[in-house]
């Protein structure tokens, strides 16, 4: 939920003492012989930024009803559920959001980022849970002081159960007793693979992925095997930096994975005063500017943090009302934000209008929005169900497929397609890049207004 939604809903809460109708109330208890009203408001995440102002504000208003003596509010959050349809592994179906942590540039403190994020979640009331990428270098381990330090294996389900660090789950290959891996590529797709899909996660609001340096196959097949709901870029000041990020951008955006934020470490620190900036300024803010990317938090240079990051304790943690933690706080809120606002912008991008017989498509990050002849979106198929993969010659034809073919259920897949299951059992997948060049109904929504 965005800034400007939560606080349209708070000026909401304000009509509710004439008419005390909100949208979030789930129950509310009242009779003419009570003095009581109990009610619960259901949040999208625990990690809302304003609940304690939602609680405040509902208090206040129902209190101030005439025949109110006693207020009751529950504040609770929707259940962790992915927003993405399709086959995702058993652990990750009750993680709701998938946030990657990335640089593409060895030694920007990227590390650093993710688990001081990762427990800025934690302490705004999310169920956290974070997955170090990188095999050659866990740094995980280093990071953190879980208690047990030895990742252990369900032997009936097969499936690996995550250590735990106050509260937060921990997967790493630092933690499977091997240390770090001197192994080829695909092999260590394969052991990522593994690590992150049978993992027992539970629910979860966010798991947050330290992705390793570079754009290869073990970064493709992160973005693959698992839906990523968003990004976080992490540079430093220098021009080489900003070369390297600027390619795992780039990557992120042909995944259709949407880059929230900026993070640019190891800015600057203050003496005798002044300001100063070691290392230059301008890669964090170049970024933004040639990316579109709306958000830039900067993060000082502090001996404090670098000790945190050997001590096995997050500075975020050591440390909640400093410097460090502010700018962690800042950016916690971003990612909160902009993860609700990118759930509802895919949950709503493609819909099915049965009064109009349409399909409606409000593509991602735009504007546009039209509407499709569902026997359209259905002929445009182009799997290998009705393509030749080999000729490219249409094995589906025109006639196959009734005019009057409605769909049975449209969702998500990720920030780049949707999946849309038809009568005759037959599940499509249909990329938003090729719905926008299907033929389109016109004059649909004028109609929809008669």
């Amino acid at each position: 939920m965005s800034t400007r939604r939560w606080e349209r809903s708070l000026n909401k809460l304000d009509l509710m003492s004439s008419s005390f109708t909100y949208r979030d109330q789930r129950l509310i208890q009242h009779s003419q012989f009570q003095s009581q009203v109990s009610f619960r408001l259901e949040l999208t995440t625990p990690a809302c930024p304003v609940k304690d102002m939602f609680e405040q504000k509902a208090n206040e208003v129902v209190a101030a009803l005439p025949w109110v003596e006693k207020v009751n509010v529950t504040m609770s959050a929707q259940p962790a559920r992915p927003v993405y349809a399709g086959q995702l592994p058993a652990g990750l179906q009750t993680v709701s959001n998938v946030v990657a942590v990335s640089s593409c540039k060895g030694g920007v403190g990227k590390s650093t980022v993710a688990v001081n994020l990762a427990y800025t979640l934690a302490g705004m009331g999310a169920r956290v849970g974070i997955f170090d990428a990188d095999v050659y270098g866990p740094s995980l381990p280093t990071m953190v002081s879980p208690e047990n330090r030895l990742l252990e294996m369900n032997p009936e389900k097969r499936t690996i159960i995550p250590t735990e660090y106050m509260g937060v789950k921990l997967v790493s290959f630092g933690f499977a007793g091997q240390g770090r891996a001197i192994m080829r590529g695909p092999m260590v797709s394969g052991v990522i693979n593994q690590l992150l899909t049978t993992t027992e996660w539970g629910e979860l609001d966010y798991l947050v992925i330290d992705m390793p340096p570079g754009t290869g196959d073990i970064q493709l097949t992160l973005c693959q095997v698992v839906p990523l709901t968003a990004a976080v870029i992490v540079t430093t000041p220098q021009k080489l930096a900003f070369i390297d990020v600027a390619k795992g951008v780039r990557m992120f955006s042909k995944l259709k994975v949407p880059c929230v934020a900026v993070v640019e470490n190891m800015c600057h620190f203050d003496a005798d005063g002044k300001r100063y900036y070691p290392f230059g300024r301008g890669s964090g803010s170049q970024v933004v500017k040639e990316f579109g990317i709306p958000h830039l938090f900067e993060l000082p240079i502090r001996p404090t943090l670098s000790a945190s990051g050997d001590s096995g304790v997050p500075e975020v943690v050591s440390d909640p009302q400093g410097e460090v933690a502010t700018a962690f706080q800042e950016l916690g809120v971003c990612v909160v934000q902009q993860c609700a606002k990118i759930r509802q912008q895919v949950s709503t991008a493609v819909t099915y209008d049965k009064s109009m017989k349409a399909i409606r498509v409000k593509v991602p990050e735009s504007d546009e929005e039209f509407y499709l002849h569902p026997a359209t979106v259905r002929r445009n198929d182009r799997s290998a169900d009705s393509v030749d993969e080999w000729t490219g010659e249409q094995k589906l034809k025109y006639a196959d497929i009734a005019d009057d073919i409605e769909p049975e259920d449209i969702r998500a897949m990720g920030n780049y397609a949707v999946s849309i299951t038809w009568p005759d059992g037959f599940s499509q997948i249909a990329p938003y890049d090729q719905l926008q060049m299907m033929e389109r109904l016109v004059d649909v929504p004028q109609l929809l207004h008669q």
